[in-house]
């Protein structure tokens, strides 16, 4: 299908808040070909809400005969790192660990060739260098079209940065998963752990999907993560009322599709270690824990980790991105596979706007010379 044939839009993001329009979004959420929840509407429109006063965001969507395709919420930035730069990027805030924009399946390359198109020519930002794609998942066919797309078009694309986060992705049953994963002297210090935690009082492991007691569970786990350092660092959740408001509604939003499941290990009815997962098929993402550091002895939020395996025996999940930064010395000993995540940028505009981005591409990779160059 010609690029000609579809139709590109810009639109503030306040614009995709009516129910029409969500439903709409939310459909393509559903069919995209890779899942995405940060970019779905029950989370995307309460971050928009608290952290963009100024109505700066935009969303650029495509269509084809009324029928939605791709999505994906652009800022025009002035600057790159310390550089006086200007360019389109995806927008992320530090609470949404993913940047792939929701298309839908079948869709990829005639997504990048009309959203480069319109990159060249319409962007709202003449002065834009390149287009700047912040967390994408690599081994993708997202990326595959992208990187495609860019060699048959004679333009510039690059990997600026590559990372690896760990992932839950097996077929085994969660028990040999375990065994797998930790040496039996560190499943055995598990045992150990949990049986002396029991000792502590009554200890029980409850998981929850849908609404039911949310409101009390989303507030139990606000209170525990501001009892831990994140709270004496100032990096909870609680610490801002914007971070606060977008758990509470991402939390409500995502129930109410069934698309959150709630674990938690309480000890004498109260919670020691909680989780979030959004359940996204054929994908999940666990997006918050916490765990209560006055029984950091026991490990408790490992103990929940070792619940959280039952991810693998869902016949609707057949992975689960950890969402955590590379290196997490806790998820990374317990879920053995990894996910690259990269920055990618590519070139737009005229041929001054190409020869900037090349020396820029230079000095970049220069200092990164691990990137790929396309």
């Amino acid at each position: 299908m010609p690029v000609g044939a579809v139709r590109v839009r810009l639109d503030p993001w306040r614009a995709w808040a009516t129910p029409e329009c969500r439903a709409r979004w939310q459909g393509l959420a559903d069919a995209a070909t890779t899942p995405n929840p940060f970019f779905e509407p029950w989370y995307l429109l309460p971050s928009c809400e608290v952290f963009d006063q100024a109505d700066k965001i935009r969303l650029l969507t495509l269509e084809i005969g009324g029928e939605l395709i791709g999505l994906l919420p652009l800022t025009t930035p002035t600057r790159y790192g310390r550089w006086p730069l200007p360019h389109l990027a995806t927008w992320l805030h530090p609470n949404a660990f993913l940047g792939a924009p929701l298309v839908r399946a079948g869709c990829e390359v005639l997504f990048w060739q009309a959203l480069l198109d319109w990159a060249d020519h319409e962007s709202p930002n003449a002065a834009a260098l390149f287009l700047h794609l912040p967390a994408m998942p690599l081994e993708h066919p997202l990326a595959h079209a992208l990187f495609d797309v860019a060699a048959r078009e004679g333009r510039k694309a690059a990997l600026v940065m590559r990372q690896q986060r760990a992932l839950l992705h097996s077929p085994l049953p969660p028990d040999l998963y375990l065994e797998r994963a930790l040496p039996g002297k560190k499943r055995k210090e598990l045992r150990r752990q949990h049986a002396r935690l029991a000792e502590q009082g009554d200890l029980a492991f409850e998981r929850h999907e849908g609404t039911s007691a949310l409101p009390e569970w989303t507030e139990a786990f606000l209170d525990l993560e501001n009892r831990g350092w994140k709270g004496a660092s100032g990096s909870a959740l609680a610490s801002s009322p914007a971070t606060a408001t977008l758990f509470r509604q991402s939390l409500a939003g995502a129930a109410a599709l069934g698309k959150l499941e709630r674990l938690s290990l309480n000890l004498d009815g109260r919670p020691i270690a909680m989780l979030a997962n959004f359940l996204t098929p054929p994908g999940s993402f666990s997006f918050k824990t916490a765990f209560d550091e006055t029984y950091a002895r026991f490990s408790p939020g490992v103990l929940l980790q070792r619940e959280n395996l039952a991810l693998l025996s869902r016949p609707d999940i057949q992975w689960c991105d950890s969402c955590a930064a590379p290196d997490h010395p806790m998820i990374d000993s317990l879920w053995t596979e990894r996910r690259p995540i990269g920055r990618i940028s590519v070139a737009i505009g005229g041929p001054f706007h190409r020869a900037a981005f090349a020396a820029l591409l230079a000095l970049e990779l220069g200092r990164n010379p691990t990137g790929l160059v396309r």
